[in-house]
């Protein structure tokens, strides 16, 4: 199954690589495009649980880097949630 790596700026400037281990995450996010934190957030925890599915149905278990990745967005999201404006630029998305 072709994974997908891309990656995004962080409303502080940092940039983290990420990735999906499934196309589907073009369906959710754009390349070059920002994101209010929050809409990225619920884009990320819509496609990578889709993600992790479409894993399950061509090998017959779920994804564990997909619930790992979505850890992380979470995790780094946090750092930014009294922001209320903060944006995520997706740079890239391969």
């Amino acid at each position: 199954m072709p994974s997908v790596h891309y990656q995004l700026r962080w409303p502080d400037g940092s940039v983290a690589r990420c990735h999906s281990p499934s196309t589907v995450i073009r369906h959710y996010l754009a390349p070059h495009t920002r994101y209010p934190l929050a809409q990225f957030m619920a884009l990320a925890r819509e496609a990578y649980p889709r993600a992790s599915e479409r894993v399950r149905e061509v090998y017959g278990y779920a994804c564990s880097s997909a619930a790992d990745q979505l850890e992380v967005l979470e995790r780094e999201a946090a750092r930014f949630a009294d922001q209320p404006d903060a944006v995520v630029e997706v740079l890239d998305l391969a």
